[in-house]
């Protein structure tokens, strides 16, 4: 299990390896939300502040979205494209 924490609230979850952080979105954590689910509406873009190297890797759609939003670094990414490989912390953009 990875914790996750989200540094807005300080609040803290875990999730099991290669789970994807959209797995959260039926704990209401109120410094996590989501949308779609699917990559497409944006809510859920957060910025990786510790442990990036912790998550899957962007693929190109994520990063062209991101881009569209004004989100271009490495950082940023959409939560529910997320999967997770070790801890990170979090805040939503």
């Amino acid at each position: 299990m990875h914790t996750i924490t989200i540094s807005a609230t300080g609040e803290t979850f875990k999730l099991p390896d290669r789970a994807y952080l959209s797995d959260a979105a039926e704990l209401q954590l109120t410094g996590l939300v989501f949308g779609c689910r699917a990559g497409a509406c944006g809510i859920c873009a957060i910025e990786v502040t510790e442990g990036v190297a912790n998550l899957s890797e962007r693929d190109e759609m994520e990063a062209i979205f991101l881009s569209s939003l004004g989100y271009e670094q490495v950082a940023h990414r959409l939560a529910c494209q997320c999967r997770l490989y070790g801890d990170i912390t979090i805040k939503q953009m």
